[in-house]
């Protein structure tokens, strides 16, 4: 099994790496501990109903169609159909009230009575630059955007202002009632951190811009295991392989290559080649931080949700958390160390625009908790009763359900280190300084070897950019290759790269 790459890991990142230097003839073989592709991409039968598969991870994926590396691989050119619900996100409030983010600006501002133009204010410009948003959201943190300047600077200073005023406790400057708070909050709580926070600003307003641009909040058809799919038809196509049940412990588990690619955690880098790194790199491996953790169930249903507000089914996503003053409070135990009563719940329906996926009657259901790092508590319960405050009768339409415990989700993914999905804690720092402050955050300091991982900017997410980022630097610096390959489905003349 000797080659030119090993890629650890395959995940969207990974993948994505591996895709990358396939293309330029490179000999890429990707090394997976688990039994099947993906990482945190897949779709599996739990075995809780029959023909019922589960997203064990990723389910919504606005990031998905933002990506400068998805658009250059053009997923909807190999087949892959990214479904977009008529409402982005949605947040249910217990007095029969609701927030719900239209893909349509105008209709959302509307529905948001007195704070409509709020959230106009913060929005508006965003949305109408929003390219230069994602330029800027998901750069690798080191460099200037190829075309951002200097046409792009309105439009990262807006974004730089807004990060600032939602991200302290000036966040409730603009608004007047509670619904649009609770409804930009709930984005916020995809950080898995304590708000108002920089980062999980930051992180409200690129995912709420994509609500309204472009693709939306979209589901792929299927599920996230076709995004995958397609990653791994084409690297197989330009001479690839991928390896399952291939455990990587130790550097004796890796084949001979000129080049070595981790979709892992830093640590998991100083696990497997201890002193063969710097001292300093495995200090800072070392100390990399994790962060808050999520808890998974995932339910079959007999029938949809029976929410109080109707119009809150029509979202892909919908943000269980109550009032920003009850999600901040509950974030707050989750930083302290506590479960919160009522955990702040991530759902999804995906038969709100793939039908295929309910098959007997019976339909899949989505669901993260927030949870203490490391938990080993049961919450379907608490999940259970608190989707029940905003849609009572929920109990009456649950067929079966599996929870993963935050201490076990490492287990479908080694990366995810005590329920930490988001590959570290989102703090300011880590956001931008992940997982050191080196200016080549890919590197090592070991020749030949990288991570890629969501430990490397731009952070968490379905959008492959840490593997295309990590990749594009190995061609450069490893293969003296100056040229960026062509990713779409027909091969074309590569260019030059003059952003590395």
């Amino acid at each position: 099994m000797t080659g030119d790459v090993v890629v650890v890991g395959s995940g969207p990142n990974g993948l994505a790496a591996a895709v990358t230097l396939a293309r330029v003839g490179l000999r890429v073989t990707v090394l997976e501990a688990q039994p099947t592709v993906g990482g945190g991409a897949r779709t599996l039968d739990l075995g809780l109903a029959d023909g019922i598969v589960h997203d064990v991870c990723s389910a919504v994926h606005p990031m998905a169609w933002a990506s400068p590396f998805f658009g250059e691989f053009d997923l909807a050119a190999r087949g892959v159909e990214l479904l977009t619900p008529e409402v982005s996100f949605a947040q249910p409030l217990a007095d029969g009230r609701a927030g719900l983010a239209w893909r349509d600006l105008d209709r959302t501002v509307e529905g948001l009575g007195v704070d409509g133009p709020a959230w106009r204010d913060v929005l508006g410009p965003l949305v109408a630059d929003h390219e230069r948003t994602v330029q800027v959201a998901l750069s690798d943190k080191r460099s200037i955007p190829v075309g951002l300047l200097p046409h792009g600077t309105k439009a990262a200073l807006h974004f730089g202002l807004e990060v600032v005023e939602h991200g302290t406790r000036a966040w409730d400057r603009r608004f007047s009632d509670d619904v649009a708070p609770a409804l930009l909050t709930g984005v916020a709580s995809h950080a898995i951190t304590p708000v108002p926070s920089l980062a999980a600003a930051g992180t409200a307003l690129l995912l709420a811009t994509l609500a309204h641009a472009g693709a939306g909040w979209p589901i792929p058809r299927g599920g996230s295991g076709a995004i995958v799919a397609a990653l791994v038809a084409d690297l197989v196509a330009h001479g690839g392989q991928v390896v399952t049940d291939h455990s990587v412990r130790t550097h004796a588990d890796l084949p001979p290559a000129h080049c070595y690619l981790f979709d892992t955690t830093p640590r998991a880098v100083v696990e497997i080649l201890g002193d063969r790194l710097p001292a300093r790199t495995r200090r800072a491996f070392t100390s990399f931080r994790h962060g808050n953790a999520a808890a998974k169930v995932d339910f079959v249903l007999s029938g949809p949700v029976p929410w109080t507000v109707p119009d809150v089914g029509l979202a892909g996503t919908v943000h269980v958390g109550g009032t920003r003053a009850e999600m901040a409070a509950a974030e707050a135990d989750v930083e302290a160390g506590r479960h919160a009563a009522r955990p702040t719940t991530l759902v999804s329906d995906p038969t709100v625009v793939d039908p295929g996926r309910a098959t007997g009657g019976l339909r899949p259901l989505w669901t993260y908790a927030h949870v203490p790092a490391y938990s080993d508590v049961d919450v379907t319960e608490a999940v259970t009763a608190h989707i029940e405050r905003y849609a009572p009768g929920f109990r009456d339409v649950v067929v079966a359900s599996r929870c993963v415990p935050a201490n076990r989700m490492s287990e479908h993914d080694a990366n995810y280190v005590g329920g930490d999905i988001a590959g570290g804690a989102a703090t300011l720092g880590q956001m931008l300084a992940r997982p050191t402050a080196r200016l080549n955050p890919y590197a090592t300091g070991r020749d030949g070897v990288y991570l890629c991982s969501a430990s490397t900017p731009p952070g968490p997410g379905v959008h492959g950019l840490s593997g295309w980022y990590a990749a594009r630097r190995v061609l450069r610096e490893v293969f003296c290759e100056p040229a960026v390959p062509d990713l779409s489905p027909l091969p074309r003349l590569t260019v030059d790269d003059p952003s590395i």
